[in-house]
């Protein structure tokens, strides 16, 4: 295992990070894989990763993430404390909301957490994120206190992600990326805010489909190619701590992929929408362009039920206002050239041929 800087907070971080969503035990919306891990098995699980040279564990507030949280604290009070870094997190934006998440978790995981975010931070909660009093200040009290180390901000949105970067109270960033959705790790490369924070980066194999059509070693190599501390993997065994952890990242028969190669391998199978999410996009009405390219390749990609329900949410109305715009204002801001209206409507005819919509309700 090999270690990289986490920012400016002195701490070394495992290249290759635990992510506890697959060792909860129940039926839960975040949950790819269903594990059903009892405590015992998921405690052993992150002992062999442990073992493997895993020091970052990531996880998020109950009942978010199950009883994952519980877990890794007994797992926790097994080893040498300072052998160990915890990250958590909890999706409250409102100050006081977000003071009382993090007592819990340090009630649930037995210790307090070295790291703690501000969860799927969006563009909806921005102002109530960063304002006087909102989740940020709360975190910086906490860390005041004593009861947190460093403070974070998680989010799937670029420009969120980048005022987090400006922002002195903001210690440790977690965002999302691959080989695929690579354009939000482009831009962090290019912008010199981001090189004084850490980063953790989720999504690496894109909701568990990217293995599907890549080697894990790819995967994990194009990823830790940028400026980033550590790749986070969801494990809910042994043998996937193994496959994630027990490579040499120097390893030349596994190359990084350029964006058109991955696209290449990808056409054997369908034929992708081009889009890599960079998020210069902007829609005057306020579709999320890119969200919906997402979600078409990834019901090619194996996620077909997942996605389709996702798609169906508003794809109607964003279809109708692309064929109404004039403007047609996001199509120079797109680096890739797509045709971005054409594509829209091929999502919506997807949608709307699909047999799941044509079932009597």
């Amino acid at each position: 295992m090999y270690y990289r800087r986490l920012g400016s907070t002195g701490l070394m971080v495992s290249e290759i990070s635990f992510g506890t969503i697959p060792v909860l035990q129940g039926s839960v919306p975040v949950l790819p894989d269903y594990f059903n891990l009892s405590e015992d098995e998921a405690v052993a699980v992150m002992e062999h990763a442990f073992g493997l040279g895993c020091n970052l564990y990531d996880t998020a507030i109950v009942p978010e993430y199950g009883d994952a949280e519980s877990k890794l604290g007994k797992f926790a009070a097994k080893i040498p404390r300072d052998q160990i870094i915890i990250s958590d997190k909890a999706r409250f934006f409102d100050g006081n909301d977000m003071y009382m998440a993090v007592l819990a978790s340090c009630r649930h995981l037995g210790t307090c957490p070295d790291l703690y975010f501000v969860h799927q931070a969006d563009p909806d909660h921005e102002d109530e994120i960063f304002s006087r009093g909102g989740a940020l200040d709360a975190l910086c009290q906490l860390k005041e206190e004593g009861r947190i180390r460093f403070t974070g901000l998680a989010s799937h949105y670029y420009d969120i992600l980048l005022k987090g970067a400006a922002d002195p109270r903001v210690d440790v960033l977690q965002g999302s990326g691959n080989l695929l959705e690579r354009g939000m790790l482009n831009r962090i490369r290019q912008e010199p805010l981001f090189r004084g924070k850490g980063l953790l980066v989720n999504k690496v194999y894109a909701a568990g489909i990217l293995p599907g059509f890549f080697p894990t070693e790819t995967l994990i190599r194009t990823v830790l190619s940028y400026p980033v501390s550590s790749a986070l993997i969801g494990i809910g065994s042994a043998a996937q701590a193994d496959h994630a952890m027990a490579w040499d990242t120097l390893d030349a028969a596994f190359p990084v992929l350029s964006f058109p190669q991955v696209l290449s391998c990808l056409e054997k199978e369908f034929t992708p929408i081009p889009c890599d999410r960079c998020q210069r996009c902007r829609c005057p009405y306020g579709t999320e362009i890119h969200t919906i390219f997402r979600q078409y390749n990834y019901y090619f990609l194996g996620k077909d039920y997942w996605a389709l329900r996702k798609l169906n949410l508003d794809i109607a109305r964003s279809a109708s206002m692309c064929r109404s715009c004039t403007a047609l204002s996001c199509l120079p801001l797109c680096p890739l050239g797509i045709r971005i209206p054409h594509e829209i409507e091929r999502v919506f005819r997807l949608v709307q041929t699909h047999p799941l919509n044509h079932f009597p309700r």
